[in-house]
């Protein structure tokens, strides 16, 4: 496994991670051997206290600071942060316009929970996942714009929207997609071809009648040896799929589906009843509850509950893993996205999102 693939898979920025009370000689081997050019110090609740980089270690030295003098007399304390939910490009000026090689990542209480490198940004790297997206729907809902276009091929921003999923991964290293096709598949292979194009391997699994969501895979030739991506071909969305194949391993699942949070407001007010008493009134009350996104993470061991051209939904192999006594989990996402199911999203996202091609929000 390469470097490259290691830094994602194995979450090193933890390696950067120390406490206050180190020492010089400690911070010092930290750097040799992180290779972060960073050091990221905690409190033990693993908020961020400040950072140290050579730089800091340096002049601590010139000031006459020995090897074994504790670090918190040169700490950083007021570094540069960011959000999870910023944008690869905006980070990537943010880091270029401050001159800065490391970027903590930090959530709304300072715990840290990742580590932008500049080396990251700008160097190409490549996953061993494979990617598949489901391409084979029909999309009854959108017609007539699908009585002679396959959903995927539908344009938004000026490609189609399976052009705008491959690329979003392609951009975190991914190489080698697989699509389901079905409806009008062909138009599909003509456009995509074998990826050549886009510099990537594309290769198809072609559904004699509809497998759903899940079963199109059981269709695979060869079994993989890392958990693989899938991704419905209709949902337009900023996630970050590397980070969810990382979430995916850290947790130890068979199967990982993405979840976003959907609100609803009741649009009268709700009357609490016991038999016929009142026990209380909410005015308008808001619902909350986690929709799936469409994108999941599979584990090799997973696909065992497939079978062979046989029709399953993903809910469907979710319920087979748990009876099994598999883990499946959930991946909370809060990045932009629209499942372009029904002609309003497909309106909305032509021109919602072509505005946020455009910004990258």
């Amino acid at each position: 496994m390469s470097d490259r693939v290691e830094k994602y898979t194995e979450h090193s920025w933890r390696k950067a991670l120390l406490n206050s009370q180190t020492t010089l000689q400690t911070a010092i081997t930290n750097l040799e051997n992180s290779g972060l050019q960073i050091i990221l110090v905690v409190d033990t609740n693993g908020s961020l206290v400040g950072t140290i980089t050579d730089g800091d270690i340096r002049r601590g030295l010139l000031r006459g600071l020995d090897l074994n003098s504790p670090i918190d007399s040169i700490i950083h304390q007021d570094p540069l942060v960011v959000p999870a939910q910023m944008s690869r490009e905006t980070v990537l000026q943010l880091m270029q316009a401050n001159e800065i090689h490391a970027l903590p990542i930090v959530d709304e209480t300072r715990q840290v929970i990742g580590l932008h490198s500049l080396n990251e940004l700008l160097t190409p790297y490549q996953r061993p996942n494979l990617m598949i997206i489901m391409a084979g729907g029909k999309g009854t809902r959108l017609h007539p714009y699908t009585t002679n276009c396959p959903k995927p091929l539908l344009p938004v921003g000026g490609k189609p929207i399976l052009e705008h999923i491959i690329e979003r991964a392609k951009e975190e290293g991914f190489q080698h997609f697989i699509l389901a096709v079905h409806y009008l598949g062909h138009m599909i292979e003509d456009y995509f071809g074998d990826g050549h194009a886009w510099q990537i391997q594309i290769d198809y699994l072609r559904e004699k009648h509809p497998l759903g969501t899940a079963g199109a895979i059981s269709l695979l030739h060869f079994s993989p040896k890392t958990p693989l991506v899938v991704s419905n071909g209709d949902v337009l969305t900023d996630i970050r799929y590397g980070e969810m194949v990382d979430f995916h391993n850290q947790h130890g699942a068979a199967a990982t589906m993405a979840v976003r949070l959907h609100e609803w407001q009741n649009p009268f007010g709700v009357v609490n009843i016991q038999g016929v008493d009142i026990v209380s009134f909410e005015e308008k009350p808001v619902v909350r509850s986690h929709v799936n996104a469409g994108i999941y993470v599979l584990s090799p061991t997973a696909l065992n509950a497939l079978e062979k051209d046989q029709y399953c939904d993903m809910p469907t192999l979710f319920s087979r893993l748990k009876e099994r006594g598999e883990r499946t989990i959930v991946y909370p996402m809060h990045e932009p996205w629209l499942d372009v199911g029904r002609v309003e999203e497909l309106n909305k996202a032509q021109q919602e999102w072509n505005n946020h091609l455009t910004s990258k929000f």
